[in-house]
């Protein structure tokens, strides 16, 4: 196999499971609205991963050499948009299950990780050093694809009950508005992290 599945799994198990704009997403909308209200978001989360690496593994990062200023600023529009989330996050109170506000569904949850830099830097990651020379684009990107979207279908669904069961804990109590401002901190610095570094993970 011209792909390291065995590595490239490690290394995308710890990028999904780790903190990052996509998870902190997850685990707000599952502390905000609940498990099961906030499994359509989740699902359109996981989905929309799919949405970059095929046309990353089809050639759209070669674009990037040829309009190197349009890549640069969609980067940061992207950031941009994570962090207003992220100021949405930190204004958010927990009321898993109750009326009113709806939860994000699915298109919600199929444009977090286009905007994400995070994914964008761990998917041209895997295809620039763990694809062997010589192999096909569609072979590359169907491992990949696969590799990755089997780690979220483990990941999503352990970030979004955490955030159900952290609502269970802190709701209406005074360290809520605490936890909703780090879980906002956390997502701030993810973002700043990937662009601080260039885009590498």
């Amino acid at each position: 196999m011209s792909v390291a599945i065995g590595t490239f799994a490690i290394f995308a198990a710890s990028q999904i499971g780790t903190p990052g704009p996509a998870n902190m997403a997850m685990l707000a909308t599952g502390a905000r609205f609940g498990f099961r209200a906030a499994l359509p978001f989740m699902l359109g989360v996981l989905f929309g991963k799919q949405l970059i690496i095929w046309p990353i593994g089809f050639g759209l990062m070669e674009l990037a050499e040829i309009w190197p200023g349009v890549f640069l600023s969609l980067k940061y529009i992207s950031a941009a948009y994570i962090c207003w989330l992220a100021w949405k996050v930190a204004n958010l109170r927990l009321s898993p299950g109750s009326g009113g506000a709806r939860a994000p569904g699915f298109p919600a949850g199929l444009i977090v990780h286009p905007l994400n830099p995070k994914a964008w830097a761990m998917i041209t990651a895997g295809f620039t050093n763990f694809v062997g020379p010589n192999t096909s684009g569609l072979q590359a990107t169907a491992v990949i694809a696969t590799v990755l979207l089997a780690c979220q279908a483990v990941f999503h669904p352990l970030w979004t009950w955490g955030g159900d069961r952290i609502a269970a804990t802190l709701a209406g109590t005074s360290a809520e508005r605490y936890l909703m401002w780090a879980l906002a901190a956390l997502t701030v610095a993810s973002v700043l992290f990937v662009l601080a570094s260039g885009g590498r993970t």
